[in-house]
């Protein structure tokens, strides 16, 4: 399917914003409890997923409702920043994979001794799944990446870079029409949350839209500094150095409620004023962001 947009260039959509595990409760409901699942469409070129959280099978509905006009199967291709269970787990509920002719591409971090392709098969199989991924009519194509990898996807450039996190973890740079997405949902913060590593400037230089993981506040990162993830205070940190736009908040916490997330927000900022630093907002289920590309900044 190639889909065709009027401008803007870049329309960003989320479908799962939550990181760990889902969550579902009345306090939960305005952003929502689908883990990492985000839906990219550029001018002209199949869907673009990044990652394949439980998100995945609410936009698969949402591509299979866009299919059923034209009759054709899906084809589309998917980034896995790496394979933690919130970031894979959508894969065997994802709809368009019931029907034949469908293809995925999926692209993610090289596995140590084994492939990519190996590896998922081996999480969607019993007796952890009712059946084997062979079994879809639809086909996953899976490609291994290594750290530094570039892919050229039609008028798409990807970049992937590895980033601090537990294993092997990558942060992609997605540029198309003009404009620039940086996609880091899982990034340790280092201790003292003030420095930023090089790879993950590089990923995030003058992006017009970044999302950043934000998972914990600083109460909490204080008792889980080595849990592999970042607060709202170092996103905008990581954005500000790089010379963001738009900050978006990703990757929230499921014992967070909608109050805290708004809390969480507010503080973030606040920060980002005192700092000079970029547009702040909080990603939430059914959020969509357009990007046109212009007047990018570049890192300060």
């Amino acid at each position: 399917m190639r889909l065709r947009l009027a401008l803007p260039a870049v329309r960003i959509s989320y479908f799962g914003v939550r990181g760990s595990c889902p969550c579902s409760s009345e306090s939960q409901r305005r952003y929502g409890g689908n883990t990492s699942c985000v839906l990219v469409e550029i001018e002209g070129e199949p869907p673009l997923i990044l990652d394949m959280g439980t998100g995945l099978r609410a936009l698969g509905h949402h591509l299979t409702t866009s299919l059923a006009a034209t009759g054709l199967p899906l084809r589309a291709t998917a980034l896995l920043t790496h394979l933690h269970y919130d970031h894979v787990l959508g894969t065997p509920f994802f709809p368009p994979m019931r029907d034949p002719g469908a293809l995925v591409e999926v692209y993610g971090p090289a596995q140590e001794g084994t492939t990519l392709q190996a590896t998922m098969a081996g999480m969607v199989r019993p007796p952890f799944f009712p059946v084997d991924i062979v079994d879809f009519r639809g086909e996953l194509v899976y490609h291994d990446l290594a750290p530094g990898s570039e892919l050229h996807l039609g008028s798409v450039t990807v970049v992937a870079r590895q980033v601090n996190h537990v294993g092997t973890t990558f942060g992609f740079r997605i540029e198309a029409g003009g404009a620039v997405v940086a996609y880091i949902p899982d990034h340790q913060a280092p201790l003292d949350r003030t420095e930023v590593e090089d790879e993950v400037l590089a990923l995030c230089d003058g992006a017009d839209l970044l999302l950043h993981d934000a998972q914990y506040t600083d109460e909490e990162f204080a008792e889980l500094a080595d849990w592999g993830h970042s607060t709202p205070a170092y996103a905008v940190r990581v954005a500000a150095e790089a010379g963001v736009r738009r900050l978006d908040l990703f990757h929230h916490d499921p014992g967070h409620t909608d109050e805290q997330l708004d809390e969480m927000l507010t503080a973030a900022r606040r920060v980002s004023e005192m700092i000079g630093g970029p547009e702040v907002h909080s990603a939430h289920e059914g959020g969509t962001v357009e990007i046109d590309g212009r007047n990018r900044t570049g890192r300060r």
